[in-house]
Formats: structure tokens, C-alpha cells, sequence
């Protein structure tokens, strides 16, 4: 342990001291699944008990927003607690194969550099510092190469997907290649992905001592492919896709609930629900599979439907029960809010773009308005958006929409020409932001924003 290290745990156990008990934290993260896929958000056809019993039971955030239309640049922004453009290369899903699917990031595959680099600070490096055990079973997202592997992002233990696109039972992509992998090895596990993950994450549990823990579990379901739970065919080694198919999506749904409320059992089981900060939340707006509800737009757009997913957090005795809070948050968000319920402090240097949400959640004070922003690159497709208060600008692939949110959540009356002045003005927040955040390690490539 660095003198750094030392000194930050040291810091986070004096505070620790001071507060009571260090909380437990488990992160739930389905993928793909969008704003009216589980009953407390809307959803008529699928049944989601266990999320719904969290919801009762804590706060729900419909104003939640993930920081990007795709996986990847949410999961480096949720994890870093900053704007994933700042890390370069992260704006749109690593392609299946390792593949970079727009300039910046086809730069660096070039160059074997195409994931999250140890360098950035993950809250999970902080927790650990600090004396959390940590553990991240799923999908991952973040680069191929053991560099950039769950274990160089402060987890102790992993069994993760790799990629973005794996089949539920044999675990391989399309071209055949493994990506389930244990602590930087290759993991040949028959069984269903989500099964798989909870498994894992309910025998972690278990061996847990008197430490606090950080539980990571960011499901594969129910992005694609489709595949029944229970259509496992022993002649194929795997279940048929069913792309489009509404019935089996719920299923995968509700197999992902079923298997959240196991980890939850055990949690009761071991005394530490009270202790225990609980959160569930999407990684982006549905795809042509799931239902966004009211919202416009889906997965892969910066309409609400691409970027708005639930969010539900729970900490008995903390935040208040079966409580809608209207804060607008972001996936940044949650790195400086769980480390401040951790009483954990950034390291020297750390500064995060996430605003800290903790006492908003609990009832001590007001929502915020605040000015936030959006970009999203995939091939040809730039695409942009800031939202300032409830008005919202966005700019797609070139067109132009500006709409009141407070009245309009649907995005269907675009306000300009009429409000040109308000369009300027947020184009050129938008502008500054871009600057702003830069990546260093793209200025061999690209020297100016955009």
C-alpha cells in the first residue's frame, strides 16, 4: 500500500469512527432495460417483485438519467464518477471482437489501448482502499485486455462477460470466442448467464467476514440475444434467439428480479439488510425489445427514451420509505454519493463531475437544478444534448430540437425557431463543455473538442 493508500483508509476509518458502522453497498445494473420494463415504473406485462419491494421500501429517482445511450460510456462514467468523455475513446459500446466503432476509439484499438485505463480512479479503488471487500460479478464492458479487466479497477474477485453481446448459455460471441472470465482466466461454466451471476454473487457473499463490502452485480440481461431462461436445448448446447419476442424478453426480466431477490435473501440471511445500501438502475434506455413507456426515442438516442431508466435506492434507516424523488441524477452521480454514505473521501487529486445525491435522497434538502450534457458517437451518428433546468437542447446528427420538459415530457413540441436566443445560449454551454472535457490521451489524434 502506497503512503497515499495508507493515508486515505486511515482518513475513511477515522470517519467511519465518527459516523457508526461503514454501510454495506450492492449494485444491481440491468442493460438494455428500459424505463416501463418493471412494475413500479409503469410496466403492465412484467412482474418485477423484488425491485418493486426495493421501491416500497426506499426512494425512486424518475428523473434519472444514464450518461450516455449505450453501455459503455455509462459503465466508465458510473464507475469513475465523471463524464466518460474525459477518459477518450468511451463514447459508444466497444464493439463485439474488440472493435472501435467510431474514430477516437478506432485510433486506439489501433494501438491496443481501446478500454478504461488503470489510471482512472474507480470509486470501487477508493472502497477498497478503505478497507471494502469488492467484487463485480456480470458484464463489464470496459475493455478485452487484462489491462483493463475488472481486477485493475479495484475488485478483489470477478466472473464477467468481457464484451457487450454474449449468449446467455454458452457465453461466447458470435464468433465463438469465451468471454466469461474468472479473476483474468477463462471461465468454460455451463448454465444460464444471470443464474451464473448470482450464483457467484451469493457464494462472495457468504464468505464474507467483518468488513464492509462493495457487491457489483451488472447483469447481461435482458440485452440481447433473446433467449428463454428455461429453453436450454441439450442438442444445440444453447436456447434459440428470439429477437422482437415480448414474452421471453419478460421472462429474462423477471428471471433477472427473481435472482436479484436471492441476493437480497442472503443479505437478510446474514444480518446486513439494515446495513446495507441497496440500488437498482439500467445502463440505458430500452432497444426495439423493451418498452420506454411515455418516453420518445430508445436505446442508442438522447430523447428521454434513450437516457432515462429507473433508478431505485434503498438504506433502511437512512433514506425514507416508497419516496419519488425528482433530482435530476446521473450515473456520475453515484460514485461521490455512495462514497460519501461510505464516509469514504476522494483521494488527493480525485475530482468528480457527479454531484453528491445523498442528502437530496434523504429528504435534508431540496432538488437542484443544475446544467448537464450528453454525447454519443457511433459511426457516422454525433449526437448531443444539454439539459439546463427542465429545458432541453438536442442535437442530432445536426437537427435541432429544443423542448420544456416541465410540459413536454413526451418531446413532442419543438420549441424553435421560436426560442432561438435559448437555443444559442445552450448550444454555447454545450460548446464549452466539449473543451472542457477533452481527453489528454486523445490529443496525439484529435488536438481540438468535438
Amino acid at each position: 500500500m502506497t503512503r497515499r493508500e495508507f493515508a486515505a483508509a486511515a482518513a475513511g476509518a477515522t470517519l467511519a469512527r465518527g459516523a457508526g458502522k461503514r454501510p454495506n453497498i450492492v449494485l444491481f445494473l440491468a442493460d438494455d432495460l428500459g424505463w416501463a420494463d418493471v412494475s413500479c415504473f409503469g410496466s403492465r406485462d412484467i412482474r418485477t417483485p423484488n425491485v418493486d419491494a426495493m421501491a416500497r421500501g426506499g426512494v425512486r429517482f424518475p428523473r434519472y438519467y444514464c450518461n450516455a445511450p449505450e453501455c459503455t460510456p455509462t459503465r466508465t462514467a458510473l464507475l469513475t464518477g465523471r463524464y466518460q468523455q474525459r477518459v477518450g475513446g468511451m463514447e459508444c459500446a466497444i464493439g463485439v471482437g474488440n472493435v472501435g466503432r467510431y474514430d477516437d476509439a478506432e485510433w486506439l484499438q489501433k494501438r491496443g489501448e481501446l478500454g478504461l485505463p488503470a489510471t482512472e480512479t474507480t470509486f470501487a479503488k477508493i472502497l477498497r482502499r478503505s478497507g471494502y471487500d469488492t467484487a463485480c460479478f456480470g458484464k463489464w464492458h470496459l475493455g478485452y485486455s487484462e489491462k483493463f479487466r475488472p481486477s485493475q479497477h479495484g475488485f478483489d474477485e470477478y466472473v464477467a462477460i468481457l464484451g457487450g453481446n454474449a449468449d446467455y448459455f454458452t457465453h461466447r460471441e458470435e464468433d465463438g470466442t469465451l468471454t466469461l472470465y474468472k479473476n483474468d482466466k477463462p471461465l468454460d461454466r455451463k448454465g444460464y448467464a444471470t443464474d451464473i451471476f448470482a450464483d457467484e454473487a451469493i457464494a462472495w457473499l457468504k464468505r464474507r467476514g467483518g468488513k464492509p463490502f462493495f457487491l457489483y452485480v451488472p447483469f447481461t440481461a435482458p440485452h440481447t440475444p433473446i433467449q428463454d431462461p428455461d429453453g436450454f436445448d441439450s442438442k444445440t448446447g444453447t436456447a434459440p434467439v428470439q429477437q422482437k419476442n415480448r414474452k421471453i424478453y419478460a421472462k429474462m426480466v423477471e428471471r433477472l428480479d427473481a435472482r436479484m431477490g436471492d441476493v437480497l435473501h442472503q443479505l437478510r440471511a446474514m444480518g446486513q439488510e439494515e446495513n446495507t445500501i441497496v440500488l437498482f438502475l439500467s445502463d440505458n434506455g430500452g432497444d426495439p425489445n423493451g418498452d420506454n413507456g411515455p418516453l420518445r426515442g430508445r436505446k442508442s438516442s438522447l430523447w428521454e427514451g434513450g437516457i432515462r431508466v429507473p433508478l431505485v435506492m434503498r438504506w433502511p434507516g437512512h433514506l425514507p420509505e416508497d419516496r419519488t424523488n425528482t433530482q435530476v441524477t446521473l450515473s456520475m452521480d453515484l460514485a461521490p454519493t455512495l462514497l460519501h454514505a461510505a464516509a469514504v473521501p476522494a483521494p488527493s487529486g480525485v475530482r468528480f463531475d457527479g454531484m453528491d445525491v445523498l442528502d437530496i435522497a434523504a429528504g435534508k434538502r431540496e432538488p437542484q437544478k443544475r446544467t448537464v450534457f450528453w454525447r454519443y458517437k457511433r459511426m457516422g451518428n454525433v449526437r448531443k444534448a444539454v439539459r439546463e433546468g427542465d429545458v432541453k437542447l438536442v442535437i442530432d446528427n445536426g437537427e435541432e430540437e429544443l423542448h420544456d420538459l416541465a410540459h413536454d415530457e413526451r418531446e413532442e413540441h419543438n420549441l424553435l425557431p421560436g426560442a432561438a436566443g435559448d437555443a444559442a445560449r445552450l448550444k454555447k454551454l454545450l460548446a464549452a463543455w466539449e473543451v472542457d472535457v477533452m481527453a489528454p490521451r486523445l490529443r496525439p489524434f484529435r488536438p481540438g473538442p468535438g
